[in-house]
């Protein structure tokens, strides 16, 4: 019986959470790394949201969450064979790759580059909200810029509640470590931010 119930409240805080990010809302989520802040990808309005409410400088790009590998191709028109060779040993998980955009994804997004960051995490939370809502979601963390990470729902509550459409409690908490980040654009792995993958593990995928 409580799994159940449990997977009611999933489903049911999952619905609701989807539809507030159809109607342009932004809603934070546990991931596998950290507590994100989600919107529609593709919803500009919805982006210029969570820039102010993290108070967050417009040429910072914002990640990208997909429920799977075959929503890549609704931001990216290029995967490098490297990037092939990184997704496939270590996602869903805790690396974010950088590609080159594809024509889809808003200048705002990616603080006006011409490069995307994109990950499949490991948690069923934001695989849920992608797949619900048939495409990426963001994943910036759900702080306020240069602020530290927030690791619980009542810091959250706290200090972003009042400013969001919805918050998810259900799933695991973070581990509390961010992704590594590795720019692919080249069909090199570059790692630009090492996280909870160390950058001894990438070059060794690679190599």
């Amino acid at each position: 019986m409580p799994d159940l119930k449990f997977q009611y409240q999933f489903r049911r805080e999952i619905d609701v959470a989807a539809r507030q990010l159809q109607l342009g809302g932004v809603v934070a989520f546990p991931t596998d790394t950290l507590y994100g802040l989600g919107a529609d990808l593709f919803d500009e309005s919805a982006l210029e949201r969570i820039f102010a409410i993290k108070g967050r400088p417009a040429d910072l790009a914002l990640p990208a969450l997909l429920a799977g590998r075959e929503q890549l191709e609704m931001v990216t028109d290029e995967f490098p064979e490297v990037g092939t060779r990184l997704a496939e040993r270590f996602w869903p998980g805790s690396l974010t790759l950088v590609v080159r955009k594809g024509r889809r994804v808003p200048d705002l997004a990616t603080g006006g580059r011409s490069t995307v960051a994109v990950r499949i995490p490991n948690h069923r939370v934001p695989l849920a909200l992608a797949s619900k809502l048939a495409g990426p979601i963001t994943g910036t963390s759900a702080n306020l810029s240069g602020g530290p990470d927030l690791v619980s729902i009542e810091e959250i509550e706290r200090q972003l509640g009042s400013r969001l459409e919805g918050i998810i409690r259900c799933g695991p908490p973070p581990m509390g470590i961010p992704s590594t980040v590795v720019d692919v654009t080249s069909n090199e792995a570059k790692v630009l931010r090492e996280g909870a993958i160390p950058a001894s593990e990438i070059l060794e995928a690679v190599s």
